[in-house]
């Protein structure tokens, strides 16, 4: 079964859910004149309607690419991420302002054992239907099932909190359901605004992956033996699992073009092949073979860059002895006061270590591990 094949399914399934369990709230909450079970059923909506919005989503992310589109329309399913979480967010805000009024205007609920016998029910499938949906959306990395099974969790959660409500009216004929309402109406803002913040994140484009950068540089390295390293690498997120990227690789100075060109197509290709990335570039950088001190200066040169603690690495170090020409990258850390005036800072401290060389230098940030 294919990603979007599971991902209609999963959404389907909690469709049918909701509703089946919107209904009987429904029921149970007008019979009882419980606030509480009323805005749950209410919630079971919205979890319905995130549903279809996923569906929606999914099948307009399968559009083919286009010419005004040409990374293909992926990202769609951060859109429905965010669409559910401003439903989620709406949700919440409407049961505040009903349990407000409840609390300023309060009504007697009456329970039943039936009305109790359906929460009890309403509890498992939620908790049942959040963990499978859940685990759905983690397996093939879809935001917007992530988001509906942890929404489900919480409606089990609050649930709970409607049944502890239920049975203390019962025993001890003390109402708390205005107030269990405005608890239920702060936790559903708050999921709303987890997933907002989560998906905005996502939007303006996150870290890559720490395991994911490291197993891709893995890959490229294990290519050719003399491939002394991969860096830079960046990956542009174009959906759930479409990623185009580019990196630098280290090898010596005496690779012809023709190599060059080969082993960039093998890398592209094995890179694809095991991680499913699209490297769109491979850049070089070459490692001195020919004059014997380009090692010793290079010795030196890390030394007074890795002296200070903001920078995190240096790499694709080369130096023309004769031309007196040296050039290298270094990676200058977030943590840094001011990452700008810390690269200056390492470039004049090499510049008065070698006057009479021009130093080069390329300034870079931590952008994968």
């Amino acid at each position: 079964m294919t990603r979007e094949s599971t991902i209609i399914r999963t959404s389907v399934i909690g469709i049918a859910a909701n509703i089946f369990l919107a209904a009987f709230k429904a029921f149970v909450g007008l019979i009882s004149s419980s606030i509480a079970i009323v805005l749950d059923a209410v919630n079971n909506l919205s979890d319905a309607l995130s549903s279809v919005i996923t569906i929606i989503g999914t099948k307009l992310a399968l559009k083919p690419a286009d010419k005004k589109h040409p990374f293909g329309h992926g990202r769609v399913e951060y859109l429905t991420a965010l669409i559910i979480g401003f439903i989620i967010l709406y949700a919440g805000i409407t049961s505040l302002i009903e349990s407000v009024k409840k609390i300023i205007n309060p009504s007697t609920p009456e329970y039943s054992i039936k009305s109790l016998i359906i929460i009890i029910v309403a509890i498992f499938v939620k908790i049942f239907l959040g963990l499978f949906v859940k685990a759905t959306g983690e397996k093939v990395n879809s935001d917007s099932l992530v988001a509906s099974g942890k929404d489900a969790l919480m409606d089990s959660i609050i649930s709970v909190s409607t049944l502890i409500a239920a049975i203390v009216f019962i025993i001890f004929h003390i109402s708390l359901e205005a107030w269990l309402g405005l608890l239920i109406s702060f936790a559903i803002i708050k999921a709303g605004y987890e997933t907002l913040q989560e998906t905005i994140s996502k939007i303006l484009g996150e870290r890559i992956d720490s395991k994911l950068s490291k197993d891709i540089k893995k890959t490229i390295v294990s290519c050719d033996k003399e491939i002394l390293g991969a860096y830079d690498l960046v990956l542009n997120n174009y959906g759930p699992d479409i990623h185009v990227g580019s990196a630098h690789i280290e090898v010596p100075d005496t690779w012809s073009a023709d190599k060059i060109d080969s082993m960039s197509r093998k890398i592209a290709n094995e890179v694809y092949v095991k991680h499913g990335v699209a490297m769109s570039a491979i850049g070089i950088y070459s490692v001195n073979t020919k004059e014997n001190t380009a090692a010793q200066i290079r010795d030196r040169v890390s030394k007074i860059v890795m002296e200070h603690k903001e920078i995190l690495q240096m790499h694709g170090f080369f130096v023309d002895e004769k031309a007196k020409v040296m050039r290298f990258d270094i990676i200058v850390s977030f943590d840094s006061l001011s990452m700008k005036e810390m690269f200056n800072h390492v470039v004049e401290d090499v510049r008065e270590a070698f006057p009479d060389y021009d130093v080069q230098v390329q300034f870079d940030i931590d952008i994968s591990d």
